[in-house]
């Protein structure tokens, strides 16, 4: 993120990165569907209304927001996030949450967190690790109900 560039600037820049031949004679204004696309990716990542404020400004959650948007400016197929809610307050976390729920749509997110409530909401696979090792593998629901699970992170007994 160019903290000192507009919302929508920094999301432009991806897309020109990602879709054009670099020319240094080339206006930003000529470039023609690059800022349609930019403005299409910013409604996607809620951020719309917020395309001519300068990045900087945003609050933390937003700034995690056009992070998200800059990522999905190169159209990946998958998309690896590392604990995308770190910082963030319970409503932002909600709605990044959401978020991610929509944008995971027709690609793949893998998605590193420590937030269960986070990695339950969005996940359709979990793997589980302890101390570099594979502890379990399932859906949500195999890993809520697994007993080594429950003892190694929830000190629960047999």
């Amino acid at each position: 993120m160019f903290p000192h560039l507009t919302v929508l600037e920094n999301v432009r820049v991806a897309v020109q990165s990602y879709r054009l031949s670099f020319n240094f004679w080339s206006r930003a204004s000529d470039l023609v569907g690059v800022r349609e696309k930019a403005a299409g990716i910013l409604k996607e990542v809620a951020l719309a209304e917020k395309a001519a404020l300068v990045a900087a400004n945003l609050s933390h959650g937003e700034k995690r927001h056009l992070e998200l948007g800059i990522a999905l400016a190169t159209d990946p197929t998958l998309l690896l996030l590392d604990e995308p809610t770190a910082g963030m307050s319970p409503e932002e976390t909600d709605e990044t949450i959401l978020l991610i729920r929509r944008i995971a749509a027709g690609r793949t997110v893998i998605l590193v967190e420590h937030k269960m409530k986070v990695v339950m909401n969005i996940s359709d696979r979990i793997t589980v690790l302890h101390q570099g090792q594979v502890l379990a593998e399932g859906s949500p629901a195999e890993i809520r109900s697994n007993t080594l699970v429950q003892q190694t992170y929830l000190g629960a007994t047999k």
